[in-house]
């Protein structure tokens, strides 16, 4: 089937929106009619460093309706609405004990470019074109594999959706499934884009003693305050570690550093107390730790986490529930851009106009 996707032929160029050729959904597979998709700036990078072959039709945070469904596929039929979450093997050793975000295949499955049978679903000019996280959803039609896809209550806004499949899915998750801190416990959350914001609804959730968020933005800080921080801190005009301390009397317990800043990961360790705990869920570049005195002796632990740990099928329902319920509401991290306004909505992001801005797609 013909449909319209933004294209993108080479490495740092612009979205064009494209005719393109879909081809029908094979065994396990599902046919979506994306509804929106939430626009992260993992899209960005991918674009701009080449993470995925050219020529490639990106974007992972889809929403929609299903259209049509592939031999075996069972969670799902035709009028479900569902969220795209990222691929996944279904069968090694680390999805099968609940952690599909560290497939031994998810390099290959979410930036390979192929579906899993190593084929293409997408073609234009008699040309293969890539997949992005198994889904490419800045298409107004996407294939997906049933593992990707996510069944949520059709009585929310389904063009809403779509952050929860990876942004506001990692720092909400990063919280309720990886650190898990217990009721009076606290935390600082370094950067308050979409998946720092998200992590802070989590704190609140949960019942953190101290959420602190830390960032440069007032505009940003401000919201962290109405979504749930106690304390905030813009970094441009203080020394963080020392503040932490103070507000704390010794250290938060647990750690988030969004923004993969290798300055503010040393900032995200220094501040935590003995026995604390930093998450890595922003791209770092190399950084050297001296591992003795940073984290060995007072007992500290890093640890990175992809999309929050979550297993999709259970975890964005839960989300769902907790937006309904108005203790999560990540509504209002969310602008939306008509398709046609995709380079615009990246520009925003990069700026800070939109902290998750979603494309309205069909």
């Amino acid at each position: 089937m013909k449909i319209k996707a933004a294209v993108t032929h080479s490495m740092g160029e612009e979205f064009k929106i494209e005719e393109v050729e879909l081809s029908d959904p094979k065994a396990n597979e599902v046919l979506i009619k994306v509804v929106a998709s939430g626009v992260c700036h993992t899209d960005a990078v991918a674009r701009d460093i080449g993470l995925s072959p050219f020529p490639a039709v990106f974007g992972h945070e889809g929403s929609g309706i299903v259209e049509k469904v592939g031999e075996g596929v069972r969670t799902v039929q035709p009028g479900d609405h569902v969220v795209l979450s990222y691929a996944s093997c279904g069968h090694c050793e680390n999805c099968l004990t609940g952690h599909p975000s560290v497939c031994v295949d998810f390099n290959a499955l979410n930036f390979g470019g192929k579906m899993e049978d190593g084929t293409h679903r997408l073609h234009q000019h008699h040309h293969e074109l890539s997949t992005f996280f198994g889904q490419s959803s800045f298409g107004t039609y996407a294939i997906a594999n049933e593992r990707n896809v996510v069944k949520v209550d059709k009585d929310v806004d389904i063009a809403l959706l779509g952050p929860l499949g990876c942004g506001i899915q990692t720092g909400s998750g990063t919280v309720l499934n990886k650190l898990r801190p217990p009721f009076g416990s606290s935390i600082a959350i370094y950067g308050t884009g979409a998946v720092g914001l998200s992590a802070i609804m989590a704190a609140k959730i949960v019942g953190c003693k101290h959420i602190i968020a830390i960032d440069i933005h007032e505009s940003r800080l401000e919201l962290a305050k109405e979504l749930g921080a106690t304390y905030v801190i813009n970094s441009k005009h203080a020394d963080v570690v020392k503040e932490i301390k103070e507000v704390t009397k010794g250290g938060t317990h647990y750690g988030i550093d969004t923004t993969g800043v290798p300055i503010v990961v040393r900032q995200g360790l220094q501040a935590l107390r003995p026995l604390g705990q930093l998450a890595i869920v922003g791209v770092t570049p190399e950084m050297n730790i001296n591992v003795h005195e940073e984290i060995m002796a007072e007992g500290k632990t890093m640890v990175g986490v992809i999309e929050g740990d979550a297993v999709p099928q259970l975890f964005i329902p839960e989300l769902v529930e907790y937006f309904k319920k108005g203790m999560f509401p990540f509504d209002k991290l969310v602008k939306f851009y008509d398709f046609t306004q995709i380079n615009d909505a990246f520009e925003d992001s990069k700026k800070g106009v939109a902290i998750k801005p979603i494309l309205k797609i069909s």
